[in-house]
């Protein structure tokens, strides 16, 4: 055959075949581990993914993961890769560069190289449950990444939302000082404006202990609040060990909020000080950059990263020089200083921890898996068979000098503001089994964890719980105080209550600047006379009947951004509550920064739907009619009417909608996604909900079977025993079948 036949040849392949091409020897492997594999779909299509070893399980976890979403596998780590500009385009170059100087894959890959034995194999597993999968379905199309690489879990070591800790540094900050002249550019402010219910919101954990459940078990409520979709429902199992149910982020292999037979555990997330900017003194001299430390001058690394980007559909390439001292890398500039990072956005010891805990099968187990200091982003609210309840506020928690405020860029010069090694366990905020029976954390200060008997706030240096109070604490308190036994459907209920603490306040301040009777037109006080007496009578609880759960909101999307922008206070000096209440305050000797709003919001509502009489159900929809990742909404297309609202207000569970380009309708897309209640006692009893549905694929039924249950609250019976999966199968097969 002559070279141009071949030639003609090779690009008459089809392009799945040179992009995804898998030698003989990966794909005889990945067949004869499929053989090991056994994946049991049950009538809600959740995975029970029963494997051999434990890497067999890991493959057939992964395998199934792409069966049901591979576009969101893939995109999570296309971002962690910091390659997102490759598909987006120039505006995601910053945030692409932003990752790459927080996450080193070159860190990943040596780690990968020294992992021991048995975490090799895992990360094996997870790139060949891929890989498997890929070569099996020639049809997929990935948008960048045709071969999977071992290493690429240890780009992301933690399952959280908001695993990436860049301090208070915004991408908008970086792409300011690397496009800039080097030069002093004054100050760039970090807030970013309020423009979506999601702000202040977050996920909620429960665990009740033997003593206020009635059949004397402990129960643990999982409450994430994130985006729809980013999280499925899997059970893994292998004959080492695992035995594991719960939420796994995609593309990782660990579940990441679940239980096993033993034990169980819930991640909220924390504004513990965990990263710490430091102001470097740089100069230049002969092209060259230092900077001073301990009296000496250092040279300023510098790292040349390649980027690419898409252009008018045509890839184009950009090279920065990114800087590093010894703390970290220069991310930003303010008050003409260099601001250099630490942090900890990454390590192979945190991804041990995310795997060692889900087979813990003791109280006394779980304690050392905390013990490895590596959990970065996280608190965990625990509970277990033998009927012990904890809560640990963080864990990887550096030692600091007190002198210094370390909610501030601190002195790079001085070795004095060097990390002084890690915290251990017994000198972080943590509760073991406190007497009243219950722990609740809700992204909120953990000195009201247990209620009255939390652990104390004078007992503990200020960077290790700066978390202040909202109104989700407010309530959760609240409503575990009321003396009652529980079971799965009263912890249900208890986590769905519906009342919005923040209206408490803010509601009376209203009504209190109507009835001033301040100069307003005598139109504008008949406008507001009907809705004001709605919200006079109302009850602070939502339900899709509710036409003061309509206005509340919707006025609510008009003042919050005030609320937000109160600059009394630093972010730290002042919580949630305290800025509302110091808003009230404020604003009552002149009411019309309340009334206006609201006649904004009846003037709105009337516009939309004809009247301001709406029942909340009628607007706030949950609807899912596309696989794509950013999800199209539309007013033409069959929805469900969902009587929950954002947390942001203080309700328990979260549903977060807002109004899209050509809708007339609030459409959800962040809040509660994977919910589960569990109770630890001989056997394992379990409920569960998820957003939608297990499918991302909208020709299964699974992509949609749990909507209306979900907009309801209603939940389904989790299958954790093989007795009871076998009863209710709609597939088994072998990975590849």
């Amino acid at each position: 055959m002559s070279k141009i036949t071949l030639i003609i040849a090779f690009f008459a392949l089809p392009c799945f075949l040179i992009a995804q091409s898998f030698t003989t020897k990966e794909i005889s492997g990945w067949e004869k581990q499929a053989q090991r594999v056994t994946i049991i779909r049950d009538h809600w299509g959740i995975p029970h993914i029963y494997g051999k070893k434990d890497a067999d399980a890991v493959f057939g976890l992964l395998y199934a993961q792409c069966e049901d979403d591979f576009k969101r596998v893939e995109m999570n780590y296309i971002e962690k890769l910091g390659r997102m500009a490759e598909i987006k385009g120039s505006t995601a170059l910053y945030d692409d560069l932003l990752i790459r100087l927080v996450i080193d894959s070159a860190a990943a890959e040596a780690d990968y190289q020294k992992a021991p034995r048995w975490l090799k194999k895992l990360l094996n597993a997870q790139a060949d449950g891929i890989n498997y999968y890929l070569y099996k379905h020639p049809e997929v199309k990935p948008a960048l990444l045709h071969r999977f690489k071992p290493w690429y879990p240890l780009l992301w070591t933690d399952g959280s939302i908001g695993a990436i800790n860049t301090d208070d540094i915004t991408s908008a900050e970086l792409q300011q000082f690397y496009t800039g002249s080097m030069e002093p550019m004054g100050v760039v402010p970090a807030v970013q404006p309020f423009e979506k219910e999601e702000i202040l919101t977050g996920s909620n954990g429960f665990a009740l202990a033997p003593s206020v459940t009635e059949s004397g078990n402990a129960i643990l409520y999982i409450n994430p609040h994130v985006t729809f979709y980013f999280r499925p429902e899997v059970h893994v199992v292998s004959e080492q060990g695992l035995n594991t149910y719960g939420a796994v982020t995609w593309g990782q292999f660990f579940v990441y909020q679940g239980f096993n037979e033993y034990c169980g555990w819930m991640h909220t997330s924390n504004y513990t000080d965990i990263s710490d900017l430091y102001i470097e003194h740089v100069t230049r001299r002969n092209g060259q950059l230092f900077y001073q430390y301990e009296g000496q001058e250092r040279p300023v690394t510098v790292k040349k990263m390649q980027f690419k980007y898409l252009e008018n559909g045509v890839m184009q390439q950009k090279a920065i020089d990114a800087l590093f001292t010894h703390h970290g890398p220069i991310m930003a500039q303010r008050n003409g200083q260099w601001l250099s990072m630490k942090a900890n956005n990454r390590s192979m010891t945190g991804l041990v921890q995310s795997w060692q805990r889900t087979k813990a099968r003791s109280f006394n187990d779980y304690k050392k898996t905390m013990d490895l200091l590596a959990n970065t982003s996280n608190n965990t609210v625990y509970a277990d068979k033998t009927g012990n309840i904890a809560y640990w506020h963080g864990n990887f928690m550096p030692i600091r000098d007190g002198k210094f405020d370390w909610t501030k860029p601190v002195d790079g010069r001085t070795a004095a503001t060097e990390w002084k090694g890690l915290h251990p366990v017994r000198e972080t905020v943590h509760s073991y089994n406190p007497p009243n029976g219950w722990l609740q954390n809700c992204n909120s200060t953990p000195f009201t964890v247990a209620g009255t008997n939390s652990p104390d706030k004078r007992n503990y240096p200020p960077y290790m719980a700066p978390d202040g109070e909202n109104f989700r604490g407010l309530n959760a308190v609240r409503v575990l105080s009321k003396p009652q036994k529980y079971d799965l459907n009263k912890v249900i209920a208890a986590g769905y209550d519906t009342y919005m603490v923040s209206f408490e306040l803010l509601i009376p301040a209203l009504v209190q600047a109507y009835e001033q009777r301040m100069p307003l037109p005598d139109s504008i006080t008949r406008l507001l006379e009907g809705p004001i007496s709605v919200l006079k009578q109302w009850d602070y609880r939502s339900n899709t009947a509710s036409v003061a759960t309509t206005l509340a909101v919707e006025w609510g999307r008009y003042i919050m951004p005030i609320v937000q922008k109160t600059t009394a206070f630093d972010d730290f000096g002042m919580d949630q509550v305290q800025k509302t209440k110091y808003f009230i305050t404020s604003v009552t000797s002149t009411p019309d920064s309340l009334l206006w709003p609201l006649v904004q919001t009846v003037r709105d509502l009337e516009r939309r739907m004809g009247k301001w009489q709406v029942p909340w159900g009628e607007i706030n929809r949950l609807q899912r009619i596309s696989p794509d990742l950013e999800q199209p909404f539309s007013d033409a297309a069959p929805s469900f009417p969902v009587g929950y609202t954002s947390s942001l207000w203080g309700m328990l569970p979260s549903y977060s909608a807002r109004y899209y380009p050509g809708t007339n309708k609030r459409y959800g897309y962040n809040g509660n996604s994977f919910v589960c209640a569990v109770e630890f006692g001989d056997k394992i009893k379990a409920k569960s909900l998820l957003a939608g549905g297990q499918s991302g694929n909208p020709k299964s039924k699974h992509f949609s079977d749990q909507l209306e249950m979900y907009a309801k609250g209603q939940f389904k019976d989790v299958l954790f025993y093989k007795e009871d999966i076998d009863r209710h199968t709609e597939r088994t097969y072998h990975p590849g079948e």
